[in-house]
């Protein structure tokens, strides 16, 4: 069973800066593919970014620019820095493993594992 857990200090003001780490336990973190989403109250959940296990990354278009999605495989991480955080970032932030194979990674029901989701919340 694969675990994981989200890290990082939740509030910041608007055009501020944070990161976001997902350590990851069980399974082989190499071959994953791991994914950001996050959800606002009364939203569904979006897709953020993807980094794939050969490290191609991808980023939805509200983030594209403004956030960094990194992994480490010595250290089984992987992390989301956040970058000219707006109002409208306001979220919980989820990490999740994607298993090679599973489809687009900006799609949810793809990904196998997830962690407890935390908050991420910016003052205007």
């Amino acid at each position: 069973q694969v675990q994981l857990v989200e890290s990082g200090v939740g509030l910041v003001q608007a055009g501020g800066s944070l990161r976001r780490s997902c350590a990851t336990s069980g399974g082989t973190f190499i071959n994953y593919n791991m994914g950001w989403f996050r959800q606002a109250p009364g939203t569904q959940r979006e897709f953020v970014a993807a980094i794939t296990h050969y490290v191609a990354l991808y980023y939805a278009a509200s983030v594209k620019g403004r956030f960094i999605i990194s992994r480490d495989n010595g250290k089984n991480t992987v992390d989301l820095q956040m970058n000219s955080l707006k109002p409208e970032d306001t979220s919980v932030y989820s990490c999740a493993v994607h298993l090679p194979a599973s489809g687009s990674y900006t799609y949810g029901p793809n990904y196998k594992y997830w962690g407890q989701g935390t908050l991420v919340t910016v003052s205007s």
